[in-house]
């Protein structure tokens, strides 16, 4: 159920980061100068239940602390109605005037009494303090913190995330798909990376789920947007399997006349090593060498020398990020050095 929360935000706006299983930040800096941010989130206050029946609050602030600082106003005051909107610098101080500097995210009971023998009890007055000060008498930790109470952002959103509930991968595309060839090679790009991820975290996932939209804020193509799960008989982080599956999905919730903007995978559903055990009427043989040839993916991607990826990845995708704006490579790359006559 938590999947289906997600996949439906990233259906809504062009990112999200997946903060915890029930909790999730969405990037609306792309899309704030041509989108009515309020209406949004009134949007996806009713979404949600619609097609989850799981209800929600929605909060909207300059940085996530703030947000955090929202949402706990949304929970508790029932005049909001699930949805506070705390982009006002006005308002901001109003509601930390009235909030107890313990209810900041990452405000513990230990710090609480430290500051409150600083004569520091509202998050209002957390947010007056010096930030030099805090700094010092804590750690740059809380200095962010009080930074963040003042609006400057000091955590960006981060596109792919993991939990230990699930792995997202996904991306706007630098110019619209119309094509499956196209799109399928998108979805095995995704797969790759989110495989890569899961072993790097020691995992094996049996749950994957695809999605496809459109551009929500595009008023002039058919919209359309869809998802779509399934799994595999036992976990696994090969990614052959996942490509598979994942290909699979696909070809179950593709149309034909849409111009495509976004599209990612998510695994979920995870173990480790060892831990699964199959039903007694299973039979699923496992790849051989599946491990030792995963490894030597992983290791040859890492080491600089050289890049293995699948042929469905495609050579050189033209739904891929622009790049015109780029900085040169002057550490890694010796043609991309500066010269200097």
């Amino acid at each position: 159920m938590p999947n289906r929360v997600m996949t439906t935000l990233e259906q809504m706006v062009p990112k999200v980061e997946v903060y915890s299983i029930d909790e999730a930040f969405l990037d609306l800096s792309r899309i704030d100068k041509c989108t009515d941010i309020h209406q949004l989130a009134l949007d996806i206050y009713q979404r949600i239940p619609q097609w989850t029946g799981i209800s929600v609050c929605v909060s909207i602030g300059p940085t996530k602390t703030l947000v955090k600082l929202a949402n706990y106003a949304a929970k508790r005051y029932p005049a909001t109605r699930g949805v506070v909107d705390l982009r006002d610098r006005e308002r901001q101080r109003r509601l930390m005037a009235l909030i107890p500097v313990e209810e900041v995210w990452g405000i513990g009971r230990r710090l609480t009494k430290r500051l409150n023998i600083m004569g520091i009890n509202t998050t209002l007055q957390l947010a007056d303090a010096h930030p030099k000060l805090i700094r010092d008498t804590f750690s740059v930790t809380v200095e962010r913190t009080v930074r963040e109470l003042n609006g400057i952002a000091c955590d960006d959103i981060q596109e792919i995330a993991v939990t230990k509930q699930q792995i997202i991968s996904s991306r706007s595309f630098g110019s619209r798909i119309d094509n499956l060839e196209a799109m399928q090679q998108a979805i095995n790009e995704y797969t790759f990376r989110a495989c890569e991820k899961l072993r790097s975290e020691r995992q094996y996932a049996k749950a994957m789920s695809v999605f496809v939209r459109t551009s929500p804020f595009s008023g002039v193509t058919p919209q359309y947007s869809k998802s779509l799960s399934g799994s595999l008989v036992r976990p696994s982080n090969d990614t052959r399997d996942f490509v598979t599956l994942g290909q699979s999905l696909l070809q179950r919730i593709w149309r034909e006349g849409h111009a495509y903007a976004k599209a990612g995978v998510i695994l979920g559903d995870f173990f480790g090593a060892g831990v699964f055990q199959l039903g007694l009427f299973d039979d699923v043989t496992p790849r051989p060498k599946s491990k030792e040839l995963m490894q030597l993916l992983d290791k040859v991607n890492h080491s600089g020398h050289g890049k293995i990826w699948f042929a469905g990845q495609g050579i050189d995708p033209t739904w891929g990020i622009k790049r015109e704006q780029l900085s040169p490579r002057y550490t890694t790359q010796w043609a991309q050095l500066p010269i200097v006559t």
